[in-house]
């Protein structure tokens, strides 16, 4: 039998001991919209107005904790459960393209065979690169907005309610750095009466490698703009490689900043985080492993294999030379002894 749960435990377990993970699945699944976040650079987890029903008025929920990736034992990751590991890039062109374009090139596929009716990701504002949960429906918008953004912390998840109770898709694709996918997870695989309806709706779960996420205010304006005086609108895109931020600006200069210098603009629940490679994703995509202009695909389960071999009977998704699975490996190990407890 489930335990009896409600905000105030979850508050207790993770929000007052500093290891929220800021993915937005309690915003998402309480079902009194009692819980909320902030903007970026404001408290670093959300806060409840004051109602809650489990708590208040009695009636069984405890949906938030029960959804939360931060309530369960801390687990050390490398690369889990996998079927495959290749390399690949988009079959067509996408001009905002991160690595081979891989991710954005299967769900292009995936919109366009009626795998999928809707997919719940992170945009960024190209002018002041201020990030953004969003509901995306077509090809066209998707390509439009290809590029990685797991650069950014945002509560992904809470764009779940909106794809799901209030613009009613049933067929969802997620992508997202590992602690949205260990809430997805979560929600997925639950027996829980309010969770199940979210986890009915997720067709395919792509995780995005993470070392960890940067907060906006605190990388952009605290950094960026004040101590670098870089302008927004020049930069192009932000790349974690070697340890190092790299600032890609739109005249082709860059700006490297060593990672131990940028510890305060780095969310503190990321510090908790052992999973590089998003675990419990059908597929997992980064650049770490393949050549340039391609992306390292982790195929974990039959799910992820469909969607891959669709997209590239299809010939959006092109295969790359063999992925070094020791580099995703030594990367992996490198997050586990950074973030292992007592470490």
């Amino acid at each position: 039998m489930r335990e009896k749960r409600s905000y105030r435990d979850l508050k207790t377990m993770v929000w007052d001991r500093g290891i929220c993970a800021g993915c937005g699945a309690c915003v998402a699944v309480c079902p009194a919209d009692a819980i909320c976040f902030g903007e970026s650079g404001g408290t670093p987890c959300p806060s409840n107005i004051g109602y809650c029903k489990e708590a208040n008025d009695e009636v069984p929920c405890g949906a938030c904790y029960y959804a939360c990736p931060r309530t369960g034992e801390s687990r050390e990751e490398s690369l889990g459960p996998y079927q495959t590991i290749i390399t690949a890039k988009a079959g067509f062109d996408v001009p905002k393209k991160q690595s081979g374009g891989a991710v954005t090139a299967l769900l292009v596929n995936a919109l366009e065979e009626g795998m999928i009716d809707a997919i719940v990701t992170v945009s960024e504002d190209r002018w002041t690169l201020k990030p953004s949960s969003v509901v995306i429906t077509s090809s066209e918008e998707l390509i439009h907005q290809a590029g990685s953004r797991y650069n950014w912390w945002v509560p992904l998840v809470a764009a779940l309610k909106t794809a799901v109770i209030e613009r009613k898709y049933r067929k969802i694709a997620v992508i997202g750095v590992p602690c949205v996918v260990q809430a997805l997870h979560s929600i997925r695989t639950s027996d829980h009466d309010l969770l199940i309806p979210y986890g009915r709706t997720i067709r395919l779960i792509i995780g995005l490698f993470c070392t960890e996420s940067f907060d906006y205010a605190a990388l952009v304006e605290g950094k960026l703009k004040k101590e670098y005086q870089v302008d927004t609108w020049k930069v192009e895109r932000l790349d974690v490689t070697k340890g190092k931020l790299e600032v890609k600006m739109k005249d082709g200069s860059s700006l490297l900043l060593p990672m131990n210098e940028l510890e305060t603009t780095v969310r503190p629940g990321c510090h908790y985080c052992m999973d590089l490679t998003a675990v419990y994703s059908d597929i997992s995509a980064g650049a770490i492993g393949s050549v340039p202009g391609y992306t390292s695909l982790i195929v974990r389960n039959d799910v992820g294999k469909m969607f891959v071999e669709s997209a590239v009977k299809n010939k959006k998704l092109v295969f790359g030379p063999e992925a070094d699975i020791a580099a995703i490996e030594r990367l992996a190990s490198l997050k586990v002894q950074k973030n292992k407890p007592g470490k």
